[in-house]
């Protein structure tokens, strides 16, 4: 039976997991890593004694300062427990030192019993409401999910994986779900390193056990000697990696295994299998500084091997215009990120 788990929320979790219904777990704020229990508790009975607490410099200025501190805060930011007030997981971090600093200056004058006649502090006054959010764009996806692993132990909201699924299938050979046994013939899949254990060999070299998962099942991939010393930079758990190599049934468990023949991680699966990086550019956007501004761009990833088309597009005329071998490039995230924020995520498209 799946269960549906609600994700943590101060104004909602209490300190262990809560059952909501038959089909509903309630996450519990004391499984956040690096928030303790004095803190959780703390949170809990201000919440239960004057309700939830209405956005960041609200829970500050109402939690005790002494036992929720800054890592506590920076905690059930990460963890999404703060997603309850509306503002980015980014904008949320980014905001954190002011509601800090309102907060303490409050407490400051509560303990100095300066209030005015109507009991308005002067720095309340002053501050003329509650605090002014930073706001920022959202945490990329990786970042988010890696928050989210760090202080929760898994991905809770996504996987890393779910960003590259509709690239992946362009060049894979399907999921790891549907992979069936193959005899002298080599198959390509993705997944994410979430075990490894390593052994050494009669002749004393060292080989690895490496299970990937890529959210529609597991496998177990034998990576042997040769191999190992080839990819072992690769290797480490929670990476995103792409494997070619041929599937056999596992007489011990009654599934499947691979044997690993090659190992890449996602720039270089993307550098191996396209055929070229597709830039769109209409005759508008072109005479206002871009292809300027693309070479900037595409300055710092030459020398690859995946070749840069130009689509370029008139009022009467489309032609796709290949840049010169001086310009090929390595197609990695982090251009990829750059391309898009120039020329918008639609104009930019990996041929496989």
């Amino acid at each position: 039976m799946k269960l549906a788990v609600v994700p943590p929320n101060v104004n909602a979790c209490e300190y262990p997991f809560t059952a909501k219904d038959d089909k509903t777990i309630v996450y519990g704020l004391g499984s956040i890593k690096g928030v303790g229990q004095a803190a959780i508790d703390a949170i809990i009975e201000e919440r239960k004694a004057k309700g939830d607490y209405a956005d960041l410099f609200d829970f500050c200025q109402r939690v005790d300062l002494k036992k929720v501190n800054r890592r506590t805060l920076e905690g059930l930011v990460m963890s999404g427990a703060m997603d309850v007030f509306g503002e980015t997981r980014a904008s949320l971090m980014a905001t954190l030192p002011a509601a800090l600093k309102i907060a303490e200056q409050h407490s400051r004058d509560a303990a100095a019993g300066i209030q005015d006649l109507f009991g308005i502090s002067p720095s309340a006054e002053q501050d003329k409401g509650p605090g002014t959010y930073h706001r920022l764009p959202e945490w990329q996806e990786a970042q988010r999910l890696h928050n989210e692993k760090q202080t929760l132990g898994l991905y809770l909201t996504g996987h890393p994986i779910d960003e590259y699924l509709a690239e992946l299938g362009k060049f894979t050979s399907s999921r790891i779900a549907e992979l069936k046994p193959t005899r002298n013939q080599t198959v390509i899949v993705a997944g994410l390193i979430i075990a490894m254990r390593t052994m050494n060999t009669r002749r004393g070299d060292k080989m690895a056990f490496i299970t990937i998962d890529d959210r529609s099942g597991r496998i177990e991939l034998a990576v042997f000697s040769e191999g190992y010393q080839r990819h072992r930079d690769l290797l480490s758990k929670d990476r995103l990696i792409v494997v070619e190599g041929e599937v056999s049934v596992d007489d011990y468990s009654g599934g499947y295994k691979m044997s690993a023949k090659n190992i890449y991680d996602i720039d270089q699966a993307r550098e191996h299998f396209a055929k070229r990086l597709l830039v769109r550019v209409d005759q508008q956007k072109a005479a206002n500084g871009f292809i300027a501004n693309l070479q900037t761009a595409l300055q710092p990833y030459r020398e690859g091997f995946c070749q840069v088309v130009i689509d370029y597009e008139t009022a009467g005329a489309r032609a796709q215009l290949p840049l010169g071998n001086d310009w090929t490039v390595h197609p990695t995230d982090e251009l990829l990120h750059r391309l898009r924020d120039l020329a918008g995520p639609e104009q930019i498209d990996v041929i496989y």
